[in-house]
């Protein structure tokens, strides 16, 4: 194909789009189904009619071709495990039973089974639940959901591709079943696996699929010769069918480095890279291995993570250039947009200066659609959106939001004994263990308690101005005073306030800091039908008052034991916002460290002996290459160590992390220097224990024993087991008894039969310790 007709032929898709619907529509229809509320059919009325809209949506926007496939209850990798019938032994019953409760099984546990253990996708804040594999595993095609969802597009008379994770991706992201060896290898399944995508393929292609789109963002991290091999297979086999649709394989979220040569060279026909960010240099890696001549391009150009405007001439020029190195180039977002929220329009109180300057999923999709334009017709065609997209880029770039000197000079007279404790570990512990008295096997919780409707709806009614400022205090201290009631009658140590004036961990502190955007309709999936909506770093950060000092005052007053002071930490402050991308991550995390230093400062000035630093994204926003860990850890280590380094020795600094892999950083979590970390360790059987044994960590650790993602409430005997594993890995004189994660989103009668549970398996087990040594006379 000529460069002129390949211009002519660019065309508009996408990889995904947000599944939860306008006003999360999918959410409250699935937790009414667990909740009986409704019927299964009703559930799937919901979600027929939610694709519908979708992909209606995008055709009207015009999209040339609509991805089917991405929907999902809960999961799409879950979905993809019960398409290739990877099904866990303990689940079984539950799937033949009933294929929707079973499938929920898997995801949420239920009072006889656990569930599958959940963890980040890649580098983002989604969850997604681990496919346990095996040497005995079978697999098993059922490509039911796959093609109706397919049939359901073709209906409508629209264009569609089916979107599937890929089987490399899939086995990579495996993990051994329970009961298998450690050191199984779940890619050593490829050859049992890939007759049963070629069987799904074929369902596909007899459906009318001319396209599927197969994910593979695994490989754009460093992989083995073994593994691009097993990816070079992959594609040859599945390339090689005869009875089969075109192959478009998707990668995002980094550059393909040496797996780009291997599908470039595949009988795969088309190929979609990211071209935003870091993976930018995917443009000069294509034209090395020759491009792609006779296939299709899906040129990932406009960011699908954040949520600022593209650059259009930018992007023009990139795709200008892919033209002379592919076949075909259609325009696309760098990933699924279900990683941002809906539309912006719905934003009423973002300044619409501002707001002009953001792009969600609809403007996202109507900016593919212009460049696409531009691309085909020239950008004559364009001539008024690329005015305006240079106006709005301007007006950002000049803003005194995006420009605070006083905050700038701050960030800029840092130096590194203001991210050092004066004293060492060693000395702290001691004077933390004088000043707080516990015992061994101290239990606490997270932070957070159960949002019960009564919260929900003070907050709503603080909004709608239904009750005032006064009314609105009086409900959160009634709830403090419960929760601190309950954890002193059930004998936990260490108090928590249970947050119930926070909305959300990051949101709740980005409200209070100059420099951030709050959104009301934001909503971002997370995991299952836990959605949260991410702020917005648009400026340089500051903070004008204190945040949380009052209402951890007010706790500390009602009882005689420590109440933790919670915040959230720097990174993930970063993490789970949507980032300015107009400077270094680094300078953004600086600043909002030293605002959090602040509120660090403050609460101890207050009295609290215990602050928690939460930093569950530390792991998650590790770069997917290894050349630029280094780099990343340097400064996110260095701004925990800001926010936490002017309180005294005898003042005690927790951390927590959750549902993420740990092995890689374990010296990160070292340099951060905290006293105490928590870490998910429930359904990974205690593993962090171990991991964190063998690399010595030397400080103490709390490995979760209770699984708050799931419904079921532990047993005493079963946090007895949790307990001793830990105890086989770390001392008793630094192991700490707790949750996973923070309670905000179980229910109290769980609540409280679980940590009842807890404390009571706490002190079964102190009780068969033996005594602590006295300490030594001070000489």
């Amino acid at each position: 194909m000529t460069t002129k007709s390949a211009a002519a032929a660019a065309r508009a898709t996408v990889y995904g789009y947000p599944r939860q619907g306008p006003n999360r529509e999918l959410k409250k229809a699935v937790e009414g189904y667990w909740k009986g509320r409704i019927t299964a059919d009703a559930l799937r009325d919901t979600a027929a009619e939610l694709r519908r809209a979708t992909w209606r949506r995008l055709a009207d926007a015009g999209v040339h071709e609509v991805p089917t496939g991405d929907f999902s209850y809960y999961d799409h990798v879950l979905d993809t495990s019960v398409m290739v019938g990877a099904i866990p032994a303990r689940h079984r019953a539950a799937v033949e039973a009933d294929p929707l409760d079973g499938y929920f099984a898997m995801a949420r546990g239920t009072r006889e089974v656990t569930p599958l253990e959940m963890t980040k996708w890649f580098d983002t804040n989604y969850h997604y639940l681990v496919p346990e594999l095996g040497p005995d595993t079978v697999f098993t095609a059922d490509s039911g959901k796959q093609a109706d969802e397919f049939r359901e597009a073709l209906a409508l008379g629209l264009t569609a591709r089916p979107v599937l994770v890929g089987p490399v991706t899939y086995l990579l992201l495996a993990k051994p079943a329970p009961g298998v060896a450690a050191d199984f290898e779940p890619l050593t399944l490829l050859d049992r696996l890939l007759p049963v995508y070629a069987e799904v393929l074929a369902d596909l292609r007899a459906a009318g699929a001319e396209w599927v789109q197969l994910d593979e963002p695994a490989l754009v991290a460093e992989r083995s010769l073994a593994e691009l091999n097993a990816a070079n297979r992959a594609y040859r086999d599945l390339g090689s069918l005869t009875d089969r649709p075109k192959l478009l394989v998707a990668s995002y979220f980094d550059k393909l480095g040496a797996a780009l040569s291997v599908l470039a060279k595949s009988p795969i026909e088309g190929l979609g890279l990211d071209f935003t960010g870091p993976a930018a240099a995917n443009l000069d890696e294509l034209a090395a291995v020759g491009g792609l001549p006779g296939k299709r391009l899906l040129a990932g150009v406009v960011n699908g993570r954040n949520v600022w405007i593209n650059d259009f001439e930018k992007s023009l020029s990139v795709l200008g250039t892919l033209l002379g190195l592919a076949g075909q180039v259609d325009v696309t977002s760098s990933c699924s947009l279900s990683h941002v929220p809906l539309d912006v329009t719905a934003e009423r109180e973002i300044d619409p200066g501002i707001a002009r300057w953001l792009a969600f999923a609809q403007q996202k999709t109507e900016e593919i659609v212009t460049l696409a334009r531009g691309l085909a017709r020239g950008t004559g065609a364009i001539t008024a959106e690329l005015a305006a997209n240079r106006a709005d880029l301007a007006s950002r770039a000049g803003s005194a939001l995006t420009n605070d000197p006083a905050v700038r000079a701050r960030a800029a007279a840092v130096t590194d004994a203001d991210s050092r404790r004066p004293q060492p570990y060693e000395k702290r512990a001691e004077a933390q263990r004088d000043r707080l008295g516990l015992p061994l096997l101290p239990t606490t919780t997270i932070g957070s308690f159960p949002q019960t409707t009564e919260l929900r709806t003070a907050r709503a009614d603080l909004r709608a101005g239904r009750i005032d400022a006064a009314g609105y205090d009086k409900r959160i201290e009634a709830e403090i005073r419960e929760v601190i009631s309950f954890q002193e009658e059930t004998g936990i140590d260490v108090l928590v306030h249970g947050e119930p004036e926070r909305n959300d961990m990051v949101q709740y502190f980005a409200e209070q800091l100059v420099g951030y955007l709050a959104t009301r309709h934001g909503w971002v999936r997370s995991y299952g039908t836990r959605y949260v909506r991410p702020p917005i770093l648009a400026g340089d950060i500051s903070r004008p008052a204190p945040m949380t000092v009052r209402w951890t005052a007010y706790a500390q007053s009602l009882t005689g034991r420590p109440v933790k002071g919670m915040l959230t930490g720097p990174v993930t402050m970063l993490a789970w916002s949507f980032v300015r991308d107009d400077q270094p991550l680094g300078d953004t995390a600086r600043q909002v460290a030293l605002a959090l230093r602040d509120e660090v400062d403050d609460l101890e000035s207050a009295g609290a002996c215990v602050i928690q630093v939460d930093e569950p994204a530390l792991r998650e926003t590790l770069p997917l290459r290894a050349r630029d860990h280094q780099a990343y850890l340097d400064w996110a280590t260095e701004a925990f160590r800001i926010t936490t380094g002017g309180v005294r020795a005898d003042t005690q600094i927790h951390t927590h992390m959750c549902y993420a892999e740990f092995g890689d950083i374990l010296p990160a979590i070292d340099a951060l220097d905290a006293d105490v970390i928590s870490l998910e360790a429930a359904r990974s059987h205690m593993r962090v224990a171990d991991e964190l044994a063998e690399a010595g960590y030397p400080r103490e650790v709390g490995p979760g024993v209770y699984d708050i993602h799931s419904p079921r409430v532990p047993s005493t005997g079963e946090v007895v087991d949790l307990l001793r594993k830990g105890l086989g890995a770390v001392p008793a004189e630094r192991l700490w008894v707790n949750p996973d994660c923070g309670l905000k989103t179980r229910g109290w009668p769980e609540v409280r039969a679980a940590l009842e549970n807890l404390v009571a398996a706490a002190r079964e087990v102190r009780a068969t310790l033996p005594a602590p040594a006295p300490a030594s006379p001070t000489p």
